[in-house]
């Protein structure tokens, strides 16, 4: 199988990312504002074009169920069926490549914090992912406390829309169109990061609401259909391509494979120019950020982010000298590791501005 080798190596030669993905240089990034990048995949062609285009991180998601599977809802997809793609994608990515992150989907972790630890670990230990994520608000803290600090693995967080609450929501519906459930995703979103979240997903929710959580948390917030003021997006491989077949690549394919379509350099070329834009910030514009809080809301949505201010500030020194105090066994080396892309605790933002230079449209 030597045609497979080379063009792994081929491919993953055109990688933009130098060093392995982490929890800590997604913080790095959020810090020194740089756009973070994330897609979506399911299987090994597409992990190793996700790979190539150089993304920061690839999310094995729930969503398999409706992309790649045919499911009307993610509520099916069982924790086997994610361990099976993400083994996938998992072969797809290359050592210093993209963080793994893998969906606890549906009935795997609501039930107590003692499943949510043990569905993590099959997705670590089976899976290989690097992270897990599980979607829902405050009441999700004390399985992310378990996780995090039981089992020892990193956990992203999901607020606004969640897709595996669609029977409660009434369908896929844009959350945090008024004041008060825009500060509920905001407070759940802080509940998360301080159960030990290392990063949170934004879904359909409107570019104040975004705003208002890069603004707030100390933790990277990754948006889709969030704004263009968050510190990243995330977009479905096949919905970024405009594609719903499984692409297949140029290069050194099998001799008796004919090549009818340039399918493979087409989705490489269509990740780069979207984490061109995210890093530039052109995307998402006002075109893709279309879920807008009518003025009056905006205003007391503002008034109560200055209610409580100090409070938040307070929380996010806290949560500041917290991970900076983890990180210094990264910076000395302790295990081995060591960076020189270290960053100086001055250089974090410690300071807000209440919200009261967001701007409703």
């Amino acid at each position: 199988m030597l045609w497979k080798s080379s063009r792994r190596k081929l491919i993953r030669g055109m990688s933009s990312t130098s060093q392995k993905t982490t929890a800590l240089s997604l913080l790095r990034m959020k810090r020194r504002g740089e756009r973070i990048t994330m897609v979506t995949c399911y299987d090994y062609p597409s992990a190793m074009h996700v790979d190539g285009a150089g993304i920061d991180v690839a999310l094995c998601g729930d969503s398999l169920g409706m992309v790649a599977l045919g499911m009307a809802t993610t509520q099916p997809v069982r924790l086997e069926e994610m361990v099976h793609h993400c083994k996938a994608v998992r072969r797809g990515l290359s050592s210093q490549g993209p963080m793994l992150v893998c969906d606890l989907p549906f009935g795997s972790y609501e039930e107590s914090p003692e499943q949510a630890l043990k569905s993590a670990f099959t997705c670590v230990k089976e899976a290989g992912a690097d992270a897990v994520k599980l979607e829902g608000g405050r009441i999700m803290a004390c399985a992310i406390e378990k996780i995090v600090n039981v089992g020892g693995i990193a956990v992203m967080g999901h607020v606004g829309l969640t897709p595996q609450k669609i029977s409660t929501l009434g369908g896929f519906r844009a959350q945090g169109r008024t004041a008060v459930k825009a500060r509920a995703v905001l407070d759940d979103a802080l509940a998360l990061q301080d159960a030990g979240a290392f990063a949170v997903v934004a879904e359909c929710v409107p570019d104040i609401v975004g705003r208002a959580l890069a603004e707030n948390l100390e933790i990277p917030v990754i948006g889709i259909g969030a704004g263009s003021y968050v510190d990243g997006q995330v977009l479905v491989y096949h919905d970024l391509l405009g594609s719903l077949h499984h692409p297949h690549h140029k290069r050194f394919v099998p001799k008796f494979c004919k090549v009818f379509a340039d399918i493979g350099e087409a989705s490489r070329l269509g990740l780069q120019a979207f984490k061109d834009e995210v890093q530039a910030g052109s995307f998402p514009s006002a075109d893709f950020s279309p879920y807008k809080m009518p003025t009056q809301e905006a205003a007391k949505f503002r008034a109560m982010l200055h209610l409580d201010e100090d409070i938040r500030l307070s929380r996010r020194r806290e949560t500041h000298k917290r991970i900076i105090d983890a990180d210094e066994y990264e910076n000395i080396g302790l295990y081995g590791g060591g960076n020189s892309n270290t960053f100086s605790p001055s250089s974090a933002s410690t300071t807000t501005n209440g919200g009261g230079d967001i701007q409703s449209k």
